[in-house]
């Protein structure tokens, strides 16, 4: 996208530490707009330094730059309120004094897989005048999950979606449904474990954070722990999991109310 444009990327700073001078000895009479782009799926830890957005808004207005903030995962909430890190919102980037915000309107904004471009109203109409903007366009059924989705911000009915259920689950509800699998699963013969878990947000978002969790833990009867796990995807639905010494933990944390009949068959078919 940036060759199309005639534009030409030039990184400052380091891996670990960049600093506001950086920004500001790279600027040219070339110089079109600052990027920043938040690590929205990796961790860079140690010893670092990084810009507040604010800082290269500042940066931006002075030599009159656009401001670029790649924001990646979405975030309307306060992640922190959930016991994660915290993740930069929307908004924030927004008053912060970014020009144009783009982020994704799947995983912490909670709708269906989409692009979003936030900003001064001038600068979104001439980026959707150009003709990859067409290419790109999202077809009416995405945009009205999105509109869907958008509207349970709007009237704080959060309950709908399921990306926030799943992080706001208590470990105490979630454990009280590993026990129910666990009970139901014995009645028809099948014995599990109830063991404790971390949950990995993961998805593109809160890199290498993690929520306690109880999961349980299937034994292959036959076969490896891999092909149990097989056993489990070709179940219709499918059933993911994932291996944990040589087991195959199912968390509760995602699954959705009214799927624990899919679990208890599929465990009991992929057992068999």
């Amino acid at each position: 996208v940036m060759r199309l444009s005639g534009a030409r990327l030039l990184e400052v700073g380091t891996t670990n530490r960049t600093r506001a001078e950086d920004y500001a000895a790279a600027i040219t009479p070339r110089t079109a707009a600052i990027m920043k782009v938040h690590a929205s799926n990796f961790q860079v830890i140690g010893f670092t330094q990084s810009v507040e957005l604010k800082d290269l808004a500042a940066i931006a207005r002075q030599h009159q730059l656009l401001l670029l903030h790649d924001l990646g995962s979405g975030a309307l909430l306060e992640t922190a309120a959930y016991g994660l890190a915290e993740e930069p919102r929307i908004q924030d980037s927004l008053a912060s004094g970014a020009d144009l915000v783009a982020c994704s309107g799947d995983k912490l904004l909670g709708g269906p897989q989409a692009g979003l471009l936030l900003g001064r109203a001038a600068l979104v109409d001439r980026v959707m005048k150009h003709p990859l903007a067409r290419a790109v366009r999202v077809d009416k059924m995405t945009l009205a999950a999105l509109i869907a989705t958008l509207d349970l911000y709007l009237t704080q009915s959060l309950a709908g979606l399921p990306v926030w259920d799943m992080l706001g689950a208590s470990p105490e509800s979630i454990a009280d449904r590993a026990r129910a699998w666990q009970s139901r699963l014995k009645e028809r013969g099948t014995a599990v474990d109830v063991v404790a878990a971390k949950s990995t947000v993961g998805g593109g978002s809160l890199p290498g954070e993690q929520l306690p969790t109880t999961a349980i833990a299937l034994s292959p009867r036959r076969g490896g722990a891999a092909d149990l796990l097989r056993r489990l995807r070709e179940h219709e639905p499918p059933v993911i999991g994932r291996i944990v010494e040589e087991r195959v933990l199912l968390d509760p944390r995602t699954v959705l109310p009214g799927e624990d009949d899919v679990i208890v068959e599929a465990v009991i078919g992929a057992l068999v």
